[in-house]
């Protein structure tokens, strides 16, 4: 089974980032790619050259990956709303979080053309395999849906947190990585928040949840190690 929901490794992130993201989107992290006033500068434009081969090697698979999760984030939740876009609460909730990965995969694509990082080659599977998923748990109930979104958010919030450990290690001066470093932390913050709201809304309660949990998770996890080779 999955582990603990990150949610409650750090409960107050998500919550207190639902409050008041509105008010201070244009502070975030991530408004250094999305504010069209933002000129760039190095932090922005340019990507570290002092680091080792394994370190690029390193930051390109990072990369690789987390704008090839946002591809197929964005594709679960187009496939979910096209089943459950309707529903009176469901609808909303989806419509909200798909709303939050389009700027994720935004970002990403910026940070890829960045640093160089030539995208997975398992692009297109990754679509037809987001959609696919999304579509299905959704015909299984809104619950089922919620359930997928709980297992996916609970593998990428991990992922995440993972790679900010690697990136502890980058040794450069370099002024985008610190900053790549809090968009990350940014967007782990709004994955904890969708799980959150999953939670909040049944997710728990899908059934055969423990194994759905399980299967999805899972296949998270294969394609990552998939996208950070390929």
């Amino acid at each position: 089974m999955l582990r603990t929901p990150l949610k409650h490794v750090v409960p107050s992130i998500a919550k207190t980032r639902r409050t008041y993201s509105v008010q201070a989107s244009s502070a975030l992290p991530s408004s250094a790619y999305t504010d069209p006033t933002n000129r760039g500068g190095p932090s922005t434009l340019s990507t570290p050259k002092d680091i080792t081969e394994d370190q690029r090697q390193a930051l390109n698979a990072a990369l690789r990956v987390d704008q090839a999760g946002e591809v197929a984030a964005n594709y679960i939740y187009q496939g979910q709303l096209a089943v459950l876009g309707r529903h009176r609460t469901a609808g909303p909730l989806i419509q909200e979080m798909w709303d939050q990965e389009k700027k994720h995969l935004q970002v990403m694509n910026r940070l890829q053309v960045q640093h160089n990082v030539r995208p997975t080659v398992l692009w297109e599977v990754a679509k037809v395999a987001g959609f696919g998923l999304g579509a299905v748990t959704a015909l299984m109930g809104k619950e089922a849906a919620m359930a997928c979104t709980e297992a996916v958010e609970t593998v990428i919030g991990e992922h995440y947190d993972d790679q900010l450990k690697e990136m502890d290690e980058l040794n450069t001066s370099h002024p985008s990585i610190p900053l790549l470093k809090d968009v990350i932390k940014e967007f782990r913050d709004d994955e904890l928040e969708h799980l959150d709201i999953a939670v909040e809304n049944d997710s728990q309660r899908a059934p055969a949840h423990a194994l759905l949990s399980t299967v999805v998770g899972a296949g998270c996890k294969i394609a990552i190690e998939l996208c950070k080779r390929f």
